[in-house]
């Protein structure tokens, strides 16, 4: 049996996968995870913002806008986090000296950037 056939009546190609013939497709790009933050900004619009989730769907840009609002927050949580620790002065040093404050300043950095996020890029 072949590998490829192509239909003449419909002009479409098949491949021969085990005992079968499937349509032999392009294959398509991976899709981009949407992560934690994409799906943040999902659940967001569906409740508040239908309209918006709509245009996306039906645009086919949907995957591609969540993808793209994990990415923007994940370089904005690594760079604000690294800024406000520089700032605040919470080094390796106070990491070596005083575990629990380090613990302490980074994970409030940490919540205050998450907050930033949330009102800057995913509850707009």
């Amino acid at each position: 049996m072949e590998k490829f056939v192509v239909d003449k009546q419909n002009g479409l190609e098949y491949e021969l996968v085990g005992d079968y013939y499937i349509v032999a497709g392009e294959d398509e790009p991976p899709a981009r995870p949407i992560g934690v933050w994409g799906a943040m900004r999902r659940d967001y619009l569906k409740q508040h913002r239908q309209n918006v989730y709509y245009s996306l769907l039906f645009s086919g840009k949907l995957n591609d806008h969540f993808a793209d609002i994990e990415e923007q927050a994940q370089d904005i949580m690594w760079n604000l986090t690294e800024q406000m620790k520089r700032t605040e002065g919470v080094t390796e040093e106070l990491k070596r000296n005083n575990q629990m404050a380090w613990v302490g300043a980074v994970n409030n950095i940490r919540n205050r950037v998450i907050e930033i996020i949330c009102d800057e890029l995913i509850h707009v």
